[in-house]
């Protein structure tokens, strides 16, 4: 930790890589507005002094309860929202207070994998179309040129260069993801905001499409600010963590530590929540017994399974 409590970039070795984004006690303050004169009668503050680094190939966690403002950092870091107070460094470039014409040749360093694959691609054009609209917006390439950018992009996610005249609706959730992570490929970007990439997902395709993007990140050697309220997918995918609560980070620390020696009253209660089983050594007795709150000595015995009203039954000893 910095002076001040300000989290530093992570090292590699015995030489610190500078990071590719520096965010310093970044705030974002809505105005609560009442009445007919829309007078304002108030802040929430989604986001009150949050301060974290991310360096090249590194995927950086940001977990916490719904409603924390953890999306909220992620759209303030791409000046989707503007930020209250703070500053964002970009590969050693301040960008926080940039018009939109200074921030324009940035943002093709940084995009976003948003989280529900199917409203974030507009129906009406083909996946090609999609993918390739950041080369037509920024001028990067076009005609055949074009098209062969993004044939080689459709390849890269696992996708087949015929699939690029078809529509979003005639793809499966995980495809239309994988379309969505080619679109935010195509401008080469250094840092990638994904807000819960896989969490409208079914599991079986979930595990698919991370491990995709770690693949990724060791190819291209993105950096990711990974965004999730799911800690086993966090877990997965990041080097280092941070919990928010409430529009502030309360722990932050390398993904070992926070998974077995986490220190805040927080990020133990989260931990606790997510069950953990390990069918290689199950607990004496009750299977539940040591996440348990009424457990007892009795529970040291296996409980059978047994009718308590009629028709239902519970293999509990306290029951």
């Amino acid at each position: 930790m910095a002076e001040g409590g300000r989290p530093q970039a992570s090292t590699q070795g015995s030489a610190a890589v500078p990071p590719i984004l520096e965010v310093r006690e970044l705030k974002k303050h809505f105005v609560i507005q009442k009445g007919i004169l829309r007078r304002a009668a108030g802040h929430v503050f989604a986001v009150d002094g949050v301060s974290f680094s991310i360096r090249p190939g590194e995927t950086l966690g940001l977990v916490g309860e719904s409603g924390c403002g953890k999306s909220t950092v992620g759209r303030t870091v791409l000046r989707l929202v503007e930020p209250t107070a703070g500053s964002i460094e970009l590969d050693g470039t301040d960008i926080t207070r940039l018009s939109r014409a200074e921030l324009r040749p940035y943002r093709r360093q940084m995009q976003i994998i948003f989280q529900d694959p199917f409203s974030s691609l507009d129906p009406r054009m083909s996946a090609g179309e999609i993918v390739g609209e950041p080369l037509r917006v920024h001028g990067v390439a076009s005609g055949k040129e074009r098209k062969a950018r993004v044939a080689e992009l459709f390849e890269r996610v696992g996708l087949r260069k015929p699939q690029m005249d078809n529509y979003p609706h005639q793809f499966s959730g995980g495809q239309r993801q994988r379309i969505g992570i080619a679109r935010a490929l195509a401008l080469e970007p250094k840092l990638i905001i994904a807000d819960e990439p896989v969490s409208a997902l079914d599991v079986s395709i979930q595990a698919q499409v991370l491990n995709l993007m770690m693949d990724l990140q060791r190819e291209l050697g993105l950096a990711y600010l990974f965004i999730s309220h799911n800690l086993a997918v966090v877990e997965h995918i990041s080097h280092r963590i941070a919990v928010m609560y409430l529009g502030r980070i309360v722990e932050y620390t390398d993904k070992k530590t926070l998974f077995t020696a986490a220190l805040h009253p927080y990020t133990e209660s989260l931990l606790l929540a997510v069950p953990v089983p390990d069918p290689g050594e199950l607990p004496q007795g009750c299977r539940f017994r040591p996440r348990c709150p009424y457990a007892a000595d009795k529970c040291l015995e296996d409980p059978a399974l047994r009718e308590v009203r009629p028709g239902q039954l519970v293999a509990c000893h306290l029951r």
